[in-house]
């Protein structure tokens, strides 16, 4: 029996989590990517807190191609990382395929300052 792209999606995205894990020091950068938009947030999965979130839906951040908007939003939240002092973070592809908007997102979060 084969799987629905959702359980799929589920067994890689456990698979992942097994191996990364956010703590206050290094957050875990969790991306969620629906057919229209894109959020990321950073995670300290010790405490269960969110640290940092942004969105596509965030002011600002609406204009151009699904893409360009992964790339802004990656570069937002680096910028909201640094006022922080979150430097580095672990990378959490949710289960995506690291392609298209979710890569750009890492560029630019990347652009940003971020490292991971």
């Amino acid at each position: 029996m084969a799987l629905t792209k959702l359980e799929r999606r589920y067994r890689i995205k456990n698979r992942i989590r097994k191996v990364v894990s956010g703590t206050a020091s290094k957050p875990r950068l969790s991306v969620f990517r629906s057919n229209k938009e894109i959020s990321a947030q950073l995670i300290d999965d010790v405490t269960g807190t969110t640290l940092v979130s942004v969105s596509s839906r965030t002011k600002g951040l609406e204009k151009g191609t699904k893409v360009e908007i992964a790339n802004a939003v990656g570069k937002a939240l680096a910028e909201k990382a640094s006022k922080e002092g979150i430097e580095t973070c672990g990378f959490d592809r949710n289960g995506f395929l690291y392609h298209g908007r979710l890569k750009a997102l890492a560029e630019g979060a990347r652009e940003g300052g971020l490292k991971f």
